[in-house]
């Protein structure tokens, strides 16, 4: 599977917290930047933090298997092994977990790993895996 790199620009409230968080915690190389945005390197995908005051990222939320699905929300589905290891680094950081990792639809088709969290904005970032990424799309 060969995917071109996503562009998304979201709002921060906090461009230091947004640095810490994104760069520091997440590990998402910082490219350019100026007083009222960043951009991050999310895997290969280009996200911005926009400074936008008084910003909370709440919306809503959908039931997905049991749990309040945050919306919006946006990540990145990892291989297994890095899933693992950003969960334990987000254990390790104190990051409070919206849905902790867990595993989602076991034994049913689109079976995977998955977590949400916050950003220091409020932002929901949810983060999966799957053991066959042929699962993605599966119904």
């Amino acid at each position: 599977m060969s995917l071109r790199p996503f562009h998304l620009a979201f709002p921060v409230h906090d461009l230091a917290a947004a640095r810490a968080f994104y760069g520091g915690v997440l590990q998402c190389p910082e490219g350019r930047s100026s007083a009222e945005w960043i951009d991050f390197d999310l895997y290969g995908h280009q996200i911005v933090a926009h400074l936008v005051p008084g910003s909370t990222g709440d919306a809503g939320a959908n039931g997905v298997d049991g749990h309040d699905v945050p919306v919006p929300h946006f990540g990145v589905v990892l291989d297994m092994a890095d899933w693992e290891a950003m969960a334990a680094r987000l254990r390790a950081a104190g990051t409070v977990f919206g849905i902790e990792p867990h595993i989602r639809f076991a034994g049913q088709p689109g079976e995977q790993a998955t977590m949400f969290f916050r950003d220091p904005s409020g932002n929901a970032l949810e983060f999966k895996a799957f053991r066959d990424l042929n699962q993605l799309f599966a119904t």
